[in-house]
């Protein structure tokens, strides 16, 4: 079984964020990053379906030279080989085109299960991997909680739904499937993983060998501007007797608070 996860770096939960020059985003000089909590969970799955029924564990990013950091990671959990969609620009793609260049990223290769996270920690849209799937004319299935390979080629997987409920469907492979994050225990990269993963092949693609040109993509203004939001602080104090502030503070609450 060969499993081709997708990765997205993201910045870390516990970073001090700082706004660019030009008010567009932050400065990622300011930062560290990590994968995406979510891709996390995508990769533990795929390791946990290689090690009960073999194949091959396929790590996929986008982004700026930074984005090995993460790949080398999945490597030293356990992923096979990597392959980076290497520009600046796809680190700012939205959710459509991002999958547009996923799908030119593995255009060339053949593999029975594409797995994502459910959401990014940074955009939270939930949608690369239901475009993913229809770029790529594949079965798709989002909020997966288990996946169970079936001996006649197909799939066995059980879905989250509302309201505690849960949906176990069969649906062919190859497939895609967006994993919900929790469904296991995430490990560690032990040391001998982090040894090899030295050895371990990152195959790089530039954006002129994807064929990727800025003019025939147009990404969605995720922001016009970012900024700080403004603190400001105002006291009030109620002159008077007990029961003159009492009905001062009560008006307030009331047409100027609307609390009551």
């Amino acid at each position: 079984m060969k499993i081709i996860v997708c990765i997205k770096q993201v910045p870390a939960k516990d970073s001090t964020l700082r706004i660019a020059e030009d008010g567009a985003w932050i400065r990622d000089a300011d930062i560290s990053f990590e994968i995406n909590e979510p891709d996390a969970y995508a990769l533990e799955v795929a390791l946990r379906l290689k090690e009960a029924h073999g194949g091959e564990v396929v790590a996929l990013s986008a982004g700026p030279t930074r984005v090995q950091t993460v790949l080398r990671e999945a490597l030293a959990k356990g992923a096979d080989r990597a392959i980076l969609l290497e520009d600046d620009a796809f680190a700012r793609l939205d959710a459509y085109n991002g999958a547009k260049l996923l799908a030119k990223g593995i255009a060339g290769e053949s593999y029975d299960l594409l797995l994502t996270g459910l959401q990014s920690d940074d955009l939270g849209y939930s949608q690369t991997g239901v475009i993913l799937a229809q770029l790529a004319g594949l079965p798709h299935s989002t909020i997966i909680m288990d996946v169970q390979p079936q001996e006649n080629g197909r799939l066995r997987v059980k879905r989250e739904l509302e309201a505690g409920w849960f949906q176990w469907m069969e649906m062919p492979m190859p497939a895609v499937l967006s994993i919900q994050s929790g469904l296991a225990k995430l490990r560690y990269a032990t040391l001998m993983g982090i040894k090899k993963a030295k050895s371990k092949e990152i195959k790089r693609v530039s954006k002129a060998e994807l064929g990727w040109t800025d003019a025939e993509y147009s990404p969605t203004q995720i922001v016009r501007r970012v900024y700080v939001p403004q603190k400001s602080k105002q006291t009030q104090f109620m002159e008077g007797t007990p029961k003159e502030a009492s009905a001062k503070l009560v008006e307030k609450l009331r047409f100027e608070a609307r609390v009551i």
